[in-house]
C-alpha cells in the first residue's frame, strides 16, 4: 500500500552552485491519523496507524532512503526511472541515521524553482513510501490505541510540502537564517484537540475549504489528476483536429481529381471534330506518301512517318517535333499543287493508235485495181 508521511530538517546551507543542502528529518515513529480511504477502508472515517520503532528503524527500511528522489509536492504516481526527470528536484544521500523518534538523512535540492519555494516558506517534508498495512488493533507501549500497524516500510521519494503529516518538526531550515516557521503545526500524537481544531484551509476552484491533513493531500492529488486529465483532453482535441484537417485535405484532393477528370471528358461534338481531324490528317499524309501505314500511330508519329517516307530519315535526323510538323505542312502544300492528270500521263506511249476497221486497205485496193491484168 502507498502512504505519504513527513519529518524534520536542520543545518541548511547553499552551495557555490546555488544548490540547497540540508540534514532533514523525514519520518517518525508513533501514531498517525489517515482517512479510511487512504488506508484502503473507505467505510471508516479515520484510521489510526501505528509506526513502531522496529519497523521505522528496520535496517532494510532505513537503507531504502538512500539516493531516493526529492520532489516538489507528491506526484500522483510512484517515482521510477521512467518518470524521474518529470518529478525529481533533488535527491537523498546515503548517510541515513536514527534521530530520536525520527529518521535523519542528508538532502540536496537542485531545482531553482523548488529552492525558491523553500525560501518563500514551503519547508515541511513528507515521505512517500510503500508498506504492508496490517489491521491489527492494539495499544502502544505508552497507552495509545491504534487500528493498524505499518510493516515492511520502503521509501519511494521525499516531498517538499506546505504541511506534512509528521508536523512542524519535519521541516527544512531550522536555523535562524531561514526565519520563522511558516506554519505552527503539531504531530498527530501531539494534537489533543477536536478534529475541527486540526483542520487546514485549502483553496479549491476559488473556494476556501477546511479539511484535515489527509484531506488536503487528497485534494492536492485530485487537483494534479485534474490538471493531467485537462492536458490529456487538450492533446486529444489537438489530435482530433489534426485528423479532421488531414481528412478534409484528402477529400479536397479527391474533389480536385474528379474535377480534373470531368474536364477531360469529351462531348459528342468534340469527339466528332477529333475524328474528322484525324481523318483529314491521314488523307493528307497519304497524299504525301500513298502507301503510308497509319494504324496505331499518334498524330505526331503519322506526320513524322510521312516526312520520312517522302524525304528519308536523314532529312529529320536530330530535329525537334516542331521542325517535322513544318516539313509535313510544306509537303502537304506541294501535294495540293501537283497536276494529277499530268502525273497519270507520265511514262505512257503517246503515239496515236487509230483503228479504222480496214477502211484504208479497202480504198487502196480500189485505187490499184486498174493495175491488174484483164
Amino acid at each position: 500500500m502507498q502512504f505519504i508521511d513527513a519529518a524534520a530538517v536542520a543545518g541548511t546551507r547553499m552551495t557555490a552552485d546555488g544548490y540547497l543542502v540540508a540534514d532533514v528529518r523525514t519520518a517518525r515513529t508513533g501514531i498517525q491519523v489517515y482517512t479510511g480511504a487512504e488506508a484502503g477502508r473507505p467505510e471508516l472515517a479515520t484510521v489510526r496507524v501505528y509506526r513502531p520503532d522496529e519497523q521505522v528503524f528496520d535496517k532494510a527500511s532505513l537503507a531504502s532512503y538512500a539516493h531516493r528522489p526529492v520532489t516538489n509536492d507528491h506526484p500522483a504516481e510512484p517515482v521510477t526511472a521512467d518518470n524521474w526527470k518529470n518529478h525529481s528536484v533533488g535527491s537523498i544521500g546515503d548517510e541515513v541515521a536514527r534521530d530520536g523518534d525520527f529518521v535523519r538523512v542528508p538532502l540536496i535540492v537542485m531545482d531553482g524553482a523548488a529552492i525558491k519555494a523553500v525560501q518563500d516558506g514551503k519547508r515541511e517534508l513528507s515521505a512517500g513510501y510503500h508498506c504492508d498495512l496490517a489491521f491489527e488493533p492494539g495499544t502502544t507501549p505508552d497507552g495509545q490505541q491504534y487500528d493498524a500497524i505499518q510493516k515492511n516500510i520502503r521509501i519511494n521519494h521525499v516531498a517538499i510540502v506546505n504541511r506534512g503529516r509528521a508536523g512542524s518538526k519535519a521541516r527544512i531550515g531550522d536555523g535562524a537564517e531561514w526565519g520563522a516557521s511558516p506554519l505552527t503545526t503539531q504531530t498527530a500524537d501531539e494534537r489533543n484537540g477536536s478534529m475541527a481544531d486540526n483542520l487546514q484551509k485549502v483553496l479549491v476552484d476559488g473556494l476556501l475549504v477546511e479539511t484535515t491533513d489527509a484531506g488536503a493531500t487528497a485534494i492536492d492529488r485530485l487537483k494534479n489528476d485534474k490538471a493531467s486529465l485537462a492536458t490529456q483532453l487538450a492533446d486529444a482535441e489537438t489530435a482530433h483536429k489534426a485528423a479532421l484537417d488531414a481528412k478534409d485535405a484528402e477529400l479536397a484532393k479527391k474533389d480536385a481529381e474528379i474535377d480534373d477528370l470531368k474536364s477531360k471528358v469529351i462531348d459528342g461534338a468534340a469527339l466528332d471534330a477529333k475524328v474528322a481531324a484525324r481523318a483529314d490528317l491521314i488523307a493528307t499524309a497519304k497524299t504525301i506518301a500513298k502507301d503510308l501505314k497509319t494504324d496505331g500511330l499518334s498524330d505526331a508519329e503519322i506526320r513524322k512517318a510521312a516526312v520520312v517516307a517522302k524525304l528519308g530519315d536523314a532529312a529529320i535526323a536530330g530535329k525537334p517535333e516542331a521542325y517535322v510538323d513544318v516539313r509535313f505542312d510544306i509537303l502537304a502544300e506541294d501535294a495540293k499543287k501537283a497536276d494529277p492528270f499530268a502525273d497519270a500521263m507520265k511514262g505512257r506511249d503517246t503515239t496515236p493508235n487509230i483503228n479504222d476497221n480496214g477502211q484504208a486497205d479497202y480504198e487502196k485496193r480500189l485505187a490499184d485495181a486498174w493495175k491488174q491484168e484483164a
